[in-house]
């Protein structure tokens, strides 16, 4: 994995193919040709994203394979490694904040009706405890989501979507 995660900072992670990648390969480590086809695109296009995500240091090379008399690398993700993303810039914030709003639309066509789900949105005032709780959560979440991701069609598992972005806000 690289050092530091250089690319433009968050602005790599500002593409909804790379989000559906990273996604994709907390569960398992796959070539570009296998998460190609999962992801129903082509694999010169994955393979293009693979590398850059490699290269911010988001995805490690677990493996090479020889496949056909060549040589294939298999990713997988490691979720804590989005933690030395940092930005001071805004709008490469506000871009990765769009990319995963544009991705929650693409997901929420995916969703099965009927079964239990849970959504919120709120903008509101609370102190400052509450808050660092609720992040606290949030956090705990994620880690618990990607600890038990596991590959595509894994008899016993579901797919299932989450986004969650909590942000402090200036004072308006």
């Amino acid at each position: 994995m690289s050092e530091s995660p250089g690319l433009d900072g968050l602005r790599v992670l500002a593409h909804p193919v790379r989000l559906r990648i990273l996604s994709l390969l907390t569960g398992v480590a796959m070539s570009a040709a296998e998460a190609a086809r999962e992801l129903g695109e082509t694999q010169a296009n994955v393979s293009y994203h693979l590398r850059r995500l490699h290269e911010a240091g988001l995805l490690d090379v677990v493996e090479e394979v020889r496949i056909r008399g060549g040589l294939a690398k298999r990713y997988r993700h490691d979720p804590e490694s989005g933690a030395h993303f940092t930005s001071a810039n805004p709008r490469e914030k506000q871009l990765l904040l769009a990319t995963m709003a544009e991705e929650l639309k693409r997901r929420s066509e995916f969703r099965a009706l009927g079964e239990r789900a849970s959504t919120t949105d709120a903008e509101m005032w609370v102190d400052r405890e509450t808050w660092e709780k609720a992040l606290a959560h949030a956090h705990e979440l994620s880690r618990l989501l990607h600890s038990a991701a596991r590959p595509p069609r894994t008899r016993g598992t579901i797919p299932v979507s989450a986004t969650v972005s909590l942000f402090e806000m200036t004072r308006s």
